[in-house]
């Protein structure tokens, strides 16, 4: 070969190997290119599943929100139906009970033999028992329907133990029991009536299920609060019952017949503890008692000074003869009032309306001396309304009360806003009795 030849030969290599690496370059690059493309594809691929699987996601989640709401306005709805159920039911049991309590009354004050007294105070105890059921079961009501607000400030501890003492004392007394109240002039923050409605429930719980021994009650300093306490001599409870007993319905074992209760005074204690933010704390031994403590804070404020109160009692001689008008709707309560009045030697005179009230009076010679008016009417007619009918057809502002089965907060400002005297039903025969001698008077 000649030297030309393999000149040539050698430059041919050359251009090979370099048409070689450039196609070996411009393969790899398609080869990156490629598989950049099969990324970005891929990638969006995935974006696109990740896309359905969010939307899907997000419409369970709305659908499963829209449950939520739907089973939150359903508990709402039947929480707002049962309170109004309650509520109606209530107002409903209170009126019997009301007649039956006021013609019990008047059947105490004729003459009956020994065994019927005993059968009297009997019947009485059981629609004690019953009222006291009723009111419970009001209470449970307002605290999960929010329309029972504490109203808190300060006052003086006393005031809320004392008559608690003189209200136990008597049935202490029959259960062979000692009771022991230590009252505090301390002044505290919170609501008198609920307070008092937590110290009487865990009373009459340490009373019922005691029965030998006694309680007792005091007040510890805490720093800047106080420590009601309320201890017991009874059995006292097991450590796994110790929460159980604060829900409803949930009753111990009493050897005293009779004396099992409902299963509720617990429970309002701690509803009503919890609405007050008062800790209540449980320390037992068994066989040897119970310590119920209820923690409340001070105040360095002084108390309002309570408005002075007439000696009721005084003008209890004021009612016989005294001209009542009666205007009540329900026939059975109208009957056992009358009844009542006409023992004490009142002059009644029995309406349904406001209208039919100035229909009657107007045949008599004279005016009435006393109205006593129930609050809901027939048709809608409120006694307000009623008294100030009768109130203008004579010309005169003539005392007068109220008395209902609506125990709700509502009721009591319209009452307080007519400026009306105030008692509610089951009404105590003395304690109407002592209302209407302070009117009359």
């Amino acid at each position: 070969m000649t030297t030309a030849a393999r000149d040539e030969s050698a430059d041919l290599k050359r251009q090979i190997e370099k048409l070689q690496k450039i196609n070996k370059a411009l393969m790899s690059r398609v080869e990156r290119s490629v598989d950049s493309q099969f990324n970005a594809f891929s990638l969006f691929e995935t974006a696109i599943a990740l896309d359905h699987q969010v939307r899907r996601r997000t419409q369970e989640l709305q659908q499963a929100m829209r449950s939520i709401e739907k089973a939150k306005q359903q508990a709402e709805a039947a929480s707002s139906l049962k309170t109004t159920f309650v509520t109606s039911v209530g107002h409903d049991l209170l009126q019997p009970l009301n007649a039956a309590r006021l013609a019990l009354s008047a059947l105490g004050d004729l003459q009956v033999a020994p065994d019927g007294e005993a059968l009297i105070e009997q019947v009485d105890r059981c629609l004690v028992t019953l009222e006291d059921l009723i009111r419970t079961l009001l209470d449970l009501s307002k605290l999960d329907a929010g329309v029972m607000q504490p109203d808190i400030h300060p006052f003086e501890l006393g005031d809320v133990m004392e008559p608690l003492a003189r209200d136990f004392a008597y049935y202490a007394e029959k259960r062979g029991l000692k009771l022991r109240i230590v009252a505090s002039r301390q002044t505290v923050l919170s609501d008198p009536s609920m307070l008092r409605r937590i110290l009487q429930n865990l009373l009459a719980n340490a009373l019922r299920y005691t029965s030998h021994g006694g309680v007792l009650v005091g007040v510890r300093k805490r720093g800047e609060n106080v420590l009601v306490q309320v201890c017991d001599t009874g059995p006292g409870v097991p450590e796994d019952r110790r929460e159980a007993i604060f829900q409803e319905f949930q009753r111990e074992h009493s050897d005293t017949p009779g004396q099992t209760g409902f299963g509720l005074g617990l429970a309002i204690v701690r509803r009503f503890a919890q609405a007050l933010n008062h800790p209540v704390r449980l320390a037992s031994n068994i066989g040897r008692g119970s310590t119920f403590s209820v923690l409340l804070p001070t105040s360095a404020e002084a108390p309002p000074k309570p408005e002075a109160s007439p000696p009721l009692r005084a003008y209890q001689n004021l009612i016989a003869g005294a001209k009542i008008l009666l205007i009540e709707n329900e026939p059975a309560v109208s009957e056992a009032m009358v009844a009542l009045l006409e023992r004490w030697g009142c002059d009644v005179a029995a309406a349904t309306s406001g209208k039919e009230a100035i229909e009657k009076v107007r045949a008599l010679a004279n005016a009435p001396e006393i109205i006593i008016a129930d609050l809901h009417l027939n048709n809608g007619e409120r006694g307000p309304q009623a008294i100030a009918a009768v109130r203008q057809a004579f010309g005169q502002d003539l005392p007068a009360l109220i008395v209902t089965a609506d125990h709700s907060p509502r009721a009591e400002e319209e009452v307080r806003r007519h400026k009306l005297e105030m008692l509610k039903k089951p009404v105590r025969p003395a304690e109407l009795r002592s209302l209407l001698s302070f009117l009359l008077a």
